[in-house]
């Protein structure tokens, strides 16, 4: 019952992480942060919502949370996509592995000397705090790197690099680590080192990749099923957690009978059965849907639990430590990227900076703390609230300097800033039927419109309209250059040729910000590629079936979009009168036959009520009369 109680209570916690966390996203802070500092708040030295004793009575979401993140790790090791840059990520993790893990271990062996909580303890945990360390701060956040790569829309040679190696290091330090708790374990217990360890510790290594191809089995097993998604989380999650048990079951029981312990590492078989399940078999997607699903609660329950189990009392006397230790730890990733990097063959100037791409960590590296802490509690509480402690500090600093150094290479994709102006102005690329009709429907509501073509043929059976007609040799950037300004309102891509549709498109929208892009495709397969930079896709087949399905269901919304309706029509203005910002929408003097139907802020769409408020640049769809709309128009923008 008191379990119970404990997760209801826990349970708030969470919602109220979860709100922080969001917080904190909103200033640009990252997200575990939030979810730390609620955990830290709710525990037992600020608000003591919880005991310590009642966090550890929630250890077992501790171990869901860890082999749900191992999961997750795992199944970021794709091999078809890390092929192409093998040779420079084997180099960079081994430069980075040696680097780090020399360095930190030896600094934390000279600091244990005079850190108060570690000054009372032996030799020989003296050195296993140190060894672990060392192992621990390895780790990288391939969630983090993966979420300023897509924020960035960054490509290119440095970031498939900095890709491979985030997320092979992650199987690397694991592996790495499942070493080091071994010699750790002998050391805490006297045991002696000698052949025999070293083959028992080969061993352990094979039977936990063996069991983790087991556990790859189990879970294609399960993603098979017909269950539904909820299920299948389910199960996924009893998965990780009896793998944890199995390897403590394992370890008690050969210490019980045998004269040697047998210490599989569940993080490593976690990550063994999701890289399995992702490489070899055919539930990649649908298991990468799964965690992306699940990965928001798991995370904000590991790191609230996290932060109730973080120390304060002794955060005083290891925040200085923690600063050294961080800046040790870059100082390793410098020389360990530098060399890596020079052997592999890189550019000089990558080589130089890559290490501002790898300071990031959060989720293996916390969780791996969190474990050697519970797996060996003789060497104190201390030593997770110093690690963590690092964690956080990478958290906060690698971030910013990974969206720097992308910047900094030239691979990242940033969207161009526009420069609205009062006209309204489009560009058409590829000459047709349709795109004259298009230019005179946009003419015809006061556009200033261009229809350019790489083939002159096309051009020649254009009808003399007056429109403006161009010949280009090529699409470009410099002949982008020639056609459209950072004011320009719209680009339509319709030409034949759909890899220059969205040639054209990429430029506009990272050297001109051009805010409106529509494409009308050709090949449907190249949807996703044209929705993932926000155009907008027309596909000739499925637009025609979708018209005809409104116009069954919803045939005067359809008839007003296609001026079936000549006494209404539907437009979008862009507020640009500043008497107009931060008014509510009631107040808004409208014609009575006007109507607000939504707004768009900063690519959001916004379902508007009278007490919404206006602000500059909002986008704002209305319907009424063409008179009526026109007198809006000129009141609140163009």
């Amino acid at each position: 019952m008191a379990v119970v109680l404990t997760l209801i209570a826990f349970g708030f916690i969470a919602l109220a992480s979860r709100q922080l966390g969001l917080l904190f996203a909103h200033y640009r802070l990252p997200l575990i942060s939030g979810y730390l500092l609620a955990g830290i708040i709710a525990g037992p030295f600020v608000v003591r919502v919880m005991t310590l004793d009642e966090v550890e009575a929630l250890h077992f979401l501790d171990e869901v949370s860890l082999a749900f993140i191992a999961f997750a790790a795992g199944s970021e090791l794709y091999l078809v996509e890390l092929r192409s840059r093998l040779r420079s990520i084997a180099w960079h993790t081994l430069g980075q592995l040696v680097g780090i893990f020399v360095l930190c271990t030896a600094a934390m062996l000279v600091l244990t000397q005079v850190v108060p909580f570690m000054q009372p303890l032996p030799g020989e945990a003296k050195l296993a705090i140190a060894l672990l360390t060392g192992a621990v701060l390895v780790a990288r956040s391939p969630s983090s790197a993966i979420a300023i790569i897509n924020e960035l829309r960054a490509k290119g040679p440095f970031t498939r690099t900095v890709l491979g190696v985030t997320v092979v290091m992650d199987i690397v330090v694991v592996t790495f680590f499942a070493v080091t708790t071994s010699v750790v374990d002998v050391l805490l217990t006297a045991e002696g080192f000698s052949i025999a360890f070293v083959v028992l510790l080969a061993l352990e290594l094979l039977l936990s990749v063996g069991v983790g191809l087991l556990v790859g089995k189990l879970l294609e097993a399960v993603l098979a099923t017909h269950l539904p998604d909820p299920g299948k989380i389910i199960l996924v999650l009893i998965t990780g957690f009896l793998v944890f048990d199995f390897s403590r079951l394992l370890r008690d029981f050969t210490h019980e009978h045998l004269p040697f312990e047998v210490l599989l590492e569940p993080l490593l078989i976690c990550m063994v059965g999701s890289f399995f399940l992702t490489n070899y078999t055919r539930f990649r997607t649908e298991f990468l849907h799964l965690t992306e699903r699940l990965g928001p609660i798991i995370f904000i329950v590991f790191f609230t639990l996290v932060g109730d189990a973080l120390r304060l009392d002794l955060l005083g006397e290891t925040l200085l430590i923690a600063v050294v230790i961080f800046g040790v730890r870059l100082v390793g990733l410098f020389i360990g990227s530098l060399v890596g990097g020079a052997v592999a063959g890189d550019l000089p100037l990558h080589n130089r900076m890559a290490w501002m791409a790898y300071v990031t960590q959060a989720g293996i590296g916390l969780g791996l703390a969190r474990e050697a802490a519970v797996e060996f509690p003789q060497l104190g509480d201390g030593f997770a609230t110093l690690i963590i402690s690092v964690i956080v500090l990478s958290q906060i600093v690698g971030p910013p300097l990974m969206n720097f150094v992308i910047k900094q290479v030239g691979e990242a994709h940033l969207p161009g800033q526009p420069e609205p102006d009062a006209v309204r102005d489009a560009l058409i690329l590829g000459m047709g039927g349709q795109a004259q009709a298009l230019a005179r429907r946009l003419m015809a509501h006061h556009w200033q419109v261009v229809i350019a073509d790489t083939d002159a043929e096309h051009l020649s059976h254009a009808e003399d309209n007056g429109l403006d007609l161009r010949l280009i040799p090529e699409i470009s950037l410099d002949v982008l250059a020639g056609l459209v300004t950072r004011s320009t309102d719209a680009l339509v891509v319709m030409m034949g040729d759909d890899a220059a549709n969205l040639k054209a498109c990429e430029l506009a929208y990272e050297h001109f910000g051009i805010p409106r892009l529509i494409a009308r495709l050709n090949d449907y397969a190249w949807a996703d590629r044209f929705q993932a930079l926000g155009v907008q896709v027309v596909y000739p087949a499925s637009a025609m079936v979708n018209l005809l399905d409104q116009f069954v269901r919803a045939p005067q919304t359809a008839a007003m979009l296609l001026q079936g309706d000549p006494a209404h029509q539907v437009v979008q203005i862009t507020i640009t009168n500043p008497d107009v910002n931060n008014v509510l929408v009631r107040d808004l003097r409208l014609p009575g036959d006007v109507l607000v139907l939504g707004l768009m802020r900063d690519g959001d769409v916004i379902v508007p009520h009278g007490y919404t408020r206006l602000k500059l640049n909002d986008d704002m769809t209305l319907i009424g009369q063409p008179r009526s709309l026109e007198e809006v128009t000129r009141r609140l923008g163009f």
